[in-house]
Protein backbone atom coordinates (compact mmCIF):
# COMPACT_ATOMS: atom_id res chain seq x y z
CA UNK A 1 0.00 0.00 0.00
CA UNK A 2 1.40 3.44 -1.39
CA UNK A 3 2.04 6.25 1.54
CA UNK A 4 -0.37 8.11 0.29
CA UNK A 5 -3.17 4.96 0.83
CA UNK A 6 -1.72 4.99 4.40
CA UNK A 7 -2.57 8.03 5.56
CA UNK A 8 -6.02 7.77 3.77
CA UNK A 9 -6.93 4.50 5.72
CA UNK A 10 -5.65 6.16 8.97
CA UNK A 11 -7.52 9.35 8.61
CA UNK A 12 -10.73 7.27 7.88
CA UNK A 13 -10.42 5.28 11.00
CA UNK A 14 -10.43 8.21 13.13
CA UNK A 15 -13.81 9.84 14.87
CA UNK A 16 -14.30 13.10 13.67
CA UNK A 17 -16.02 16.13 15.63
CA UNK A 18 -17.02 18.74 14.33
CA UNK A 19 -16.74 22.41 15.72
CA UNK A 20 -18.07 25.78 15.15
CA UNK A 21 -15.67 28.43 14.34
CA UNK A 22 -14.67 30.06 17.44
CA UNK A 23 -15.56 27.67 20.10
CA UNK A 24 -11.81 26.54 19.87
CA UNK A 25 -9.77 29.04 21.01
CA UNK A 26 -7.06 28.95 17.87
CA UNK A 27 -4.52 26.78 16.34
CA UNK A 28 -2.86 25.80 20.61
CA UNK A 29 -5.96 24.68 21.75
CA UNK A 30 -6.85 22.77 18.76
CA UNK A 31 -3.60 20.98 18.54
CA UNK A 32 -3.22 20.34 22.58
CA UNK A 33 -6.85 18.60 21.86
CA UNK A 34 -5.49 16.92 19.13
CA UNK A 35 -2.62 15.25 21.36
CA UNK A 36 -5.04 14.42 24.19
CA UNK A 37 -7.23 12.56 21.78
CA UNK A 38 -4.92 10.97 18.82
CA UNK A 39 -8.07 8.95 17.98
CA UNK A 40 -10.21 12.09 17.30
CA UNK A 41 -9.47 14.44 14.21
CA UNK A 42 -11.47 17.61 14.91
CA UNK A 43 -13.18 19.05 12.23
CA UNK A 44 -14.39 23.00 11.27
CA UNK A 45 -18.31 23.07 10.66
CA UNK A 46 -18.49 26.44 9.94
CA UNK A 47 -19.42 29.70 11.59
CA UNK A 48 -22.99 28.93 13.01
CA UNK A 49 -24.16 25.12 13.90
CA UNK A 50 -25.81 23.72 10.48
CA UNK A 51 -29.09 23.48 9.83
CA UNK A 52 -28.75 20.63 7.60
CA UNK A 53 -28.19 17.39 9.20
CA UNK A 54 -24.32 16.17 9.92
CA UNK A 55 -23.46 13.05 9.43
CA UNK A 56 -20.71 11.22 10.33
CA UNK A 57 -19.87 13.12 13.10
CA UNK A 58 -18.97 11.42 16.73
CA UNK A 59 -19.80 14.45 18.55
CA UNK A 60 -20.38 18.64 17.80
CA UNK A 61 -19.22 21.40 19.60
CA UNK A 62 -21.29 25.02 19.25
CA UNK A 63 -22.04 27.90 21.18
CA UNK A 64 -26.08 28.13 22.61
CA UNK A 65 -27.64 31.56 21.78
CA UNK A 66 -29.90 32.08 24.61
CA UNK A 67 -31.45 35.22 23.93
CA UNK A 68 -34.49 33.30 22.19
CA UNK A 69 -34.52 30.09 24.99
CA UNK A 70 -37.58 28.19 23.69
CA UNK A 71 -36.05 28.33 20.16
CA UNK A 72 -32.84 26.97 21.46
CA UNK A 73 -34.62 23.92 23.02
CA UNK A 74 -36.88 23.15 20.30
CA UNK A 75 -33.95 22.84 17.83
CA UNK A 76 -31.84 21.04 20.33
CA UNK A 77 -34.99 18.66 20.99
CA UNK A 78 -35.03 18.43 17.04
CA UNK A 79 -31.75 17.37 16.93
CA UNK A 80 -32.28 14.34 18.65
CA UNK A 81 -28.66 14.19 19.69
CA UNK A 82 -27.36 12.67 16.04
CA UNK A 83 -24.74 13.85 16.46
CA UNK A 84 -24.59 14.77 20.66
CA UNK A 85 -24.17 17.96 20.83
CA UNK A 86 -22.30 19.69 23.42
CA UNK A 87 -23.35 23.43 23.79
CA UNK A 88 -20.60 26.61 25.18
CA UNK A 89 -23.35 28.68 27.39
CA UNK A 90 -22.61 32.63 27.76
CA UNK A 91 -22.86 32.03 31.68
CA UNK A 92 -23.23 29.56 33.90
CA UNK A 93 -27.19 29.43 34.38
CA UNK A 94 -28.93 26.10 36.49
CA UNK A 95 -32.27 26.62 35.09
CA UNK A 96 -31.01 27.34 31.54
CA UNK A 97 -28.59 23.95 31.76
CA UNK A 98 -31.67 21.92 32.85
CA UNK A 99 -33.98 23.03 30.37
CA UNK A 100 -31.16 22.35 27.60
CA UNK A 101 -29.58 18.95 29.12
CA UNK A 102 -33.35 17.53 29.55
CA UNK A 103 -33.98 18.62 25.98
CA UNK A 104 -31.29 16.32 24.60
CA UNK A 105 -27.62 18.28 24.74
CA UNK A 106 -25.23 16.11 25.85
CA UNK A 107 -23.38 18.41 27.80
CA UNK A 108 -22.94 22.25 28.74
CA UNK A 109 -19.92 24.20 29.34
CA UNK A 110 -19.38 27.95 29.41
CA UNK A 111 -17.44 30.54 27.24
CA UNK A 112 -14.59 31.39 26.59
CA UNK A 113 -14.28 27.47 26.39
CA UNK A 114 -11.60 26.25 28.22
CA UNK A 115 -9.20 23.55 27.23
CA UNK A 116 -9.27 21.32 29.82
CA UNK A 117 -13.28 21.55 30.66
CA UNK A 118 -14.01 20.66 26.91
CA UNK A 119 -11.27 17.40 27.26
CA UNK A 120 -13.35 16.26 29.97
CA UNK A 121 -16.06 16.70 28.23
CA UNK A 122 -15.31 14.81 25.21
CA UNK A 123 -13.76 12.15 27.95
CA UNK A 124 -17.10 11.67 29.20
CA UNK A 125 -18.78 11.76 26.02
CA UNK A 126 -16.45 8.81 24.39
CA UNK A 127 -16.48 6.78 27.61
CA UNK A 128 -20.10 6.80 26.70
CA UNK A 129 -19.66 5.10 23.24
CA UNK A 130 -17.95 2.11 25.17
CA UNK A 131 -20.40 -0.58 26.92
CA UNK A 132 -20.65 0.97 30.65
CA UNK A 133 -19.92 -0.59 33.74
CA UNK A 134 -22.08 -0.29 36.84
CA UNK A 135 -21.59 3.02 38.66
CA UNK A 136 -18.60 2.47 41.07
CA UNK A 137 -18.66 5.31 43.07
CA UNK A 138 -18.28 5.85 46.91
CA UNK A 139 -21.44 7.49 48.86
CA UNK A 140 -21.10 8.15 52.73
CA UNK A 141 -24.42 9.63 54.62
CA UNK A 142 -23.24 12.49 57.22
CA UNK A 143 -26.38 12.26 60.14
CA UNK A 144 -26.24 14.19 63.15
CA UNK A 145 -27.25 12.53 66.24
CA UNK A 146 -29.47 15.83 66.80
CA UNK A 147 -29.67 18.99 65.89
CA UNK A 148 -27.22 21.64 65.79
CA UNK A 149 -24.22 19.43 66.08
CA UNK A 150 -22.33 20.49 63.55
CA UNK A 151 -22.73 17.95 60.94
CA UNK A 152 -22.25 20.24 58.18
CA UNK A 153 -19.58 22.45 59.23
CA UNK A 154 -17.37 19.08 59.42
CA UNK A 155 -18.94 17.47 56.17
CA UNK A 156 -18.13 20.38 54.43
CA UNK A 157 -14.39 20.94 55.68
CA UNK A 158 -14.25 16.94 55.32
CA UNK A 159 -15.00 17.27 51.91
CA UNK A 160 -12.44 20.19 50.97
CA UNK A 161 -10.17 18.08 52.66
CA UNK A 162 -10.60 14.88 50.55
CA UNK A 163 -10.59 17.56 47.28
CA UNK A 164 -7.47 18.52 48.05
CA UNK A 165 -6.25 14.63 47.82
CA UNK A 166 -8.39 13.11 44.84
CA UNK A 167 -10.51 14.36 42.35
CA UNK A 168 -14.20 13.66 41.74
CA UNK A 169 -15.93 14.51 45.29
CA UNK A 170 -18.98 15.94 46.02
CA UNK A 171 -20.91 17.27 48.62
CA UNK A 172 -24.89 16.57 48.15
CA UNK A 173 -26.94 18.80 50.77
CA UNK A 174 -29.88 16.49 51.06
CA UNK A 175 -31.08 18.37 54.21
CA UNK A 176 -33.98 19.77 51.92
CA UNK A 177 -35.61 22.22 54.72
CA UNK A 178 -32.89 23.88 56.47
CA UNK A 179 -29.60 22.72 54.66
CA UNK A 180 -26.63 25.85 54.56
CA UNK A 181 -23.92 24.05 52.70
CA UNK A 182 -24.47 26.02 49.70
CA UNK A 183 -23.58 29.02 52.60
CA UNK A 184 -20.60 27.40 53.70
CA UNK A 185 -19.00 26.53 50.60
CA UNK A 186 -19.86 30.41 49.47
CA UNK A 187 -21.50 29.49 46.49
CA UNK A 188 -24.57 30.97 45.14
CA UNK A 189 -26.83 30.21 42.16
CA UNK A 190 -25.76 26.37 42.85
CA UNK A 191 -28.73 23.54 41.40
CA UNK A 192 -30.56 22.31 43.95
CA UNK A 193 -32.15 19.19 45.22
CA UNK A 194 -35.28 20.89 44.32
CA UNK A 195 -34.21 21.76 40.46
CA UNK A 196 -32.79 18.25 40.09
CA UNK A 197 -35.95 16.44 41.41
CA UNK A 198 -37.97 19.32 38.94
CA UNK A 199 -36.72 17.97 35.76
CA UNK A 200 -38.19 15.66 33.40
CA UNK A 201 -35.72 12.48 32.61
CA UNK A 202 -34.77 9.64 34.73
CA UNK A 203 -32.62 11.05 38.04
CA UNK A 204 -29.87 7.71 37.09
CA UNK A 205 -29.43 9.10 34.32
CA UNK A 206 -28.73 13.44 34.82
CA UNK A 207 -25.65 14.38 33.72
CA UNK A 208 -24.80 16.22 37.48
CA UNK A 209 -20.90 16.71 36.77
CA UNK A 210 -21.82 19.32 33.73
CA UNK A 211 -24.27 21.31 35.68
CA UNK A 212 -23.42 21.18 39.57
CA UNK A 213 -21.47 24.25 40.82
CA UNK A 214 -17.32 24.11 41.24
CA UNK A 215 -16.03 25.23 44.50
CA UNK A 216 -12.41 26.61 44.18
CA UNK A 217 -11.05 23.40 45.83
CA UNK A 218 -13.02 21.18 42.67
CA UNK A 219 -15.52 20.23 45.13
CA UNK A 220 -18.96 19.77 43.74
CA UNK A 221 -22.18 20.87 45.19
CA UNK A 222 -25.35 19.75 44.91
CA UNK A 223 -27.17 22.44 47.10
CA UNK A 224 -30.41 22.23 49.50
CA UNK A 225 -33.75 24.07 47.70
CA UNK A 226 -33.15 27.72 48.13
CA UNK A 227 -37.09 27.47 49.79
CA UNK A 228 -38.23 25.11 52.63
CA UNK A 229 -40.04 22.00 50.60
CA UNK A 230 -41.60 19.02 52.59
CA UNK A 231 -39.74 15.96 53.50
CA UNK A 232 -41.97 14.13 51.60
CA UNK A 233 -41.65 15.89 48.16
CA UNK A 234 -38.27 13.22 48.20
CA UNK A 235 -39.46 10.02 47.41
CA UNK A 236 -37.20 6.69 47.85
CA UNK A 237 -37.43 6.31 44.11
CA UNK A 238 -35.87 10.04 43.92
CA UNK A 239 -32.76 8.84 46.28
CA UNK A 240 -32.66 5.84 44.35
CA UNK A 241 -32.29 7.22 41.14
CA UNK A 242 -30.00 10.37 42.42
CA UNK A 243 -27.62 7.76 44.04
CA UNK A 244 -26.69 6.17 41.30
CA UNK A 245 -25.96 9.08 39.20
CA UNK A 246 -24.34 10.55 42.22
CA UNK A 247 -22.04 7.31 41.82
CA UNK A 248 -21.84 7.32 38.23
CA UNK A 249 -20.25 11.09 37.93
CA UNK A 250 -18.26 11.26 41.49
CA UNK A 251 -15.22 9.16 42.79
CA UNK A 252 -16.97 9.91 46.16
CA UNK A 253 -20.21 11.73 47.51
CA UNK A 254 -21.05 12.81 50.84
CA UNK A 255 -24.41 13.33 51.35
CA UNK A 256 -25.40 15.31 54.08
CA UNK A 257 -29.14 14.07 55.54
CA UNK A 258 -31.97 15.79 58.30
CA UNK A 259 -32.04 14.36 61.35
CA UNK A 260 -35.66 13.38 60.97
CA UNK A 261 -36.21 9.88 59.80
CA UNK A 262 -38.18 9.35 56.96
CA UNK A 263 -38.83 6.32 54.05
CA UNK A 264 -35.90 8.06 51.62
CA UNK A 265 -33.29 8.95 54.38
CA UNK A 266 -33.76 5.68 55.39
CA UNK A 267 -33.41 4.50 52.04
CA UNK A 268 -30.16 6.85 51.37
CA UNK A 269 -28.51 5.15 54.23
CA UNK A 270 -29.13 1.69 53.13
CA UNK A 271 -27.28 2.80 49.69
CA UNK A 272 -24.57 3.99 50.95
CA UNK A 273 -21.14 2.46 51.67
CA UNK A 274 -20.45 4.20 54.77
CA UNK A 275 -22.14 6.26 57.69
CA UNK A 276 -20.80 9.15 59.73
CA UNK A 277 -22.75 10.26 62.59
CA UNK A 278 -21.93 13.22 64.50
CA UNK A 279 -22.74 14.06 68.22
CA UNK A 280 -21.89 16.38 70.95
CA UNK A 281 -20.20 15.88 74.55
CA UNK A 282 -23.51 16.26 76.44
CA UNK A 283 -26.04 14.21 78.47
CA UNK A 284 -28.84 15.15 75.59
CA UNK A 285 -26.96 14.30 72.84
CA UNK A 286 -25.49 10.84 74.02
CA UNK A 287 -28.93 10.29 74.89
CA UNK A 288 -30.17 10.75 71.27
CA UNK A 289 -26.94 8.62 69.87
CA UNK A 290 -28.18 5.87 71.67
CA UNK A 291 -31.27 6.12 70.36
CA UNK A 292 -29.95 6.84 67.22
CA UNK A 293 -28.19 3.53 67.16
CA UNK A 294 -31.57 1.71 68.30
CA UNK A 295 -33.31 2.62 65.22
CA UNK A 296 -30.06 1.69 62.90
CA UNK A 297 -29.92 -1.63 64.19
CA UNK A 298 -34.01 -1.85 63.75
CA UNK A 299 -33.48 -0.63 60.43
CA UNK A 300 -31.28 -3.29 59.70
CA UNK A 301 -28.45 -0.18 58.97
CA UNK A 302 -25.94 -1.54 61.93
CA UNK A 303 -24.09 -3.72 58.78
CA UNK A 304 -23.07 -0.94 57.09
CA UNK A 305 -19.47 0.40 58.21
CA UNK A 306 -20.50 3.45 61.27
CA UNK A 307 -17.85 6.17 61.60
CA UNK A 308 -18.60 7.92 65.50
CA UNK A 309 -17.56 11.93 65.79
CA UNK A 310 -17.74 13.74 68.67
CA UNK A 311 -17.57 17.34 67.88
CA UNK A 312 -17.18 20.39 69.51
CA UNK A 313 -15.39 18.90 72.69
CA UNK A 314 -14.14 21.61 74.76
CA UNK A 315 -13.00 21.67 78.24
CA UNK A 316 -16.31 23.13 80.18
CA UNK A 317 -17.82 19.86 78.55
CA UNK A 318 -14.81 17.45 79.49
CA UNK A 319 -16.05 18.77 83.21
CA UNK A 320 -19.34 18.01 83.14
CA UNK A 321 -18.92 14.61 80.84
CA UNK A 322 -15.97 13.11 79.91
CA UNK A 323 -15.44 11.06 76.67
CA UNK A 324 -14.40 7.96 78.69
CA UNK A 325 -17.57 8.28 80.42
CA UNK A 326 -19.81 9.17 77.12
CA UNK A 327 -17.63 6.32 75.59
CA UNK A 328 -18.97 4.10 78.65
CA UNK A 329 -22.50 5.10 78.10
CA UNK A 330 -22.75 4.82 74.10
CA UNK A 331 -20.62 0.75 74.67
CA UNK A 332 -18.59 2.16 71.48
CA UNK A 333 -15.67 4.40 71.23
CA UNK A 334 -15.48 7.75 69.19
CA UNK A 335 -13.16 7.22 65.94
CA UNK A 336 -12.58 11.12 65.85
CA UNK A 337 -12.73 13.53 68.65
CA UNK A 338 -12.77 16.86 67.21
CA UNK A 339 -11.96 20.21 69.43
CA UNK A 340 -13.92 23.03 69.70
CA UNK A 341 -13.04 26.18 67.94
CA UNK A 342 -15.54 28.04 67.55
CA UNK A 343 -13.81 31.11 65.97
CA UNK A 344 -11.64 29.22 62.92
CA UNK A 345 -14.89 27.43 61.76
CA UNK A 346 -16.60 31.20 61.84
CA UNK A 347 -13.91 32.84 59.94
CA UNK A 348 -13.35 29.51 57.38
CA UNK A 349 -17.51 29.36 56.52
CA UNK A 350 -17.32 33.30 56.65
CA UNK A 351 -15.21 32.59 53.27
CA UNK A 352 -15.97 29.38 51.91
CA UNK A 353 -12.45 28.77 51.98
CA UNK A 354 -10.80 25.41 53.86
CA UNK A 355 -9.77 25.58 57.72
CA UNK A 356 -5.61 25.78 56.31
CA UNK A 357 -6.69 28.80 54.54
CA UNK A 358 -7.55 30.68 57.89
CA UNK A 359 -5.07 28.97 60.19
CA UNK A 360 -2.74 26.24 59.19
CA UNK A 361 -2.45 23.19 60.91
CA UNK A 362 -4.74 23.58 63.94
CA UNK A 363 -6.00 20.78 65.89
CA UNK A 364 -9.67 21.29 63.91
CA UNK A 365 -8.15 21.13 61.22
CA UNK A 366 -6.01 18.01 61.82
CA UNK A 367 -8.73 16.20 63.71
CA UNK A 368 -10.97 16.79 60.85
CA UNK A 369 -7.90 15.30 58.45
CA UNK A 370 -8.46 12.05 60.90
CA UNK A 371 -12.00 11.33 59.83
CA UNK A 372 -11.47 11.86 56.39
CA UNK A 373 -8.09 8.94 56.99
CA UNK A 374 -11.02 6.95 58.63
CA UNK A 375 -13.40 7.07 55.56
CA UNK A 376 -10.82 7.27 52.80
CA UNK A 377 -7.27 5.66 53.83
CA UNK A 378 -5.72 5.19 50.26
CA UNK A 379 -6.06 9.02 50.12
CA UNK A 380 -3.79 9.68 52.93
CA UNK A 381 -0.01 9.89 52.25
CA UNK A 382 1.68 7.12 52.98
CA UNK A 383 4.64 9.37 55.48
CA UNK A 384 1.73 10.43 57.15
CA UNK A 385 0.88 8.30 60.48
CA UNK A 386 -2.54 8.14 62.22
CA UNK A 387 -2.93 9.85 65.30
CA UNK A 388 -5.67 8.89 67.72
CA UNK A 389 -6.63 11.96 69.64
CA UNK A 390 -6.56 16.26 68.74
CA UNK A 391 -6.99 16.52 72.08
Amino acid sequence: MSSKSTTEATSAEKIRVGYVDGIVSGPDMLAGLSALFPDIEFTSVGPVWPQQKLSGLAALISPADVSDLEALVKRVTSHAGEPPIILALPKADPAIARRLLMAGAADLLTSPVREAALALSLERLMAGRKPTSAPTGKVISIVGAGGGVGSTAIGTQLALILAARRTGVCFADLDVQFGLAALKFDIDDAMTVADVLGGDGALEEAPLASVLATHRSGVRLLAAPRDVIPLEAVTQQNIEGLIKSLRREFALTLIDLPTAWTAWTNQAMHLSDQIIMVTNLTVPHIQLTKRQFKTLSSQGLDVIPLTLVCNNVGEDHKAIVSVAAAEKALGRKFHVVIPEDRRLMTAAVAQGCSLAEVRPDSKLERAIEQLAAEIDPDSVPKDVKPRRRWL
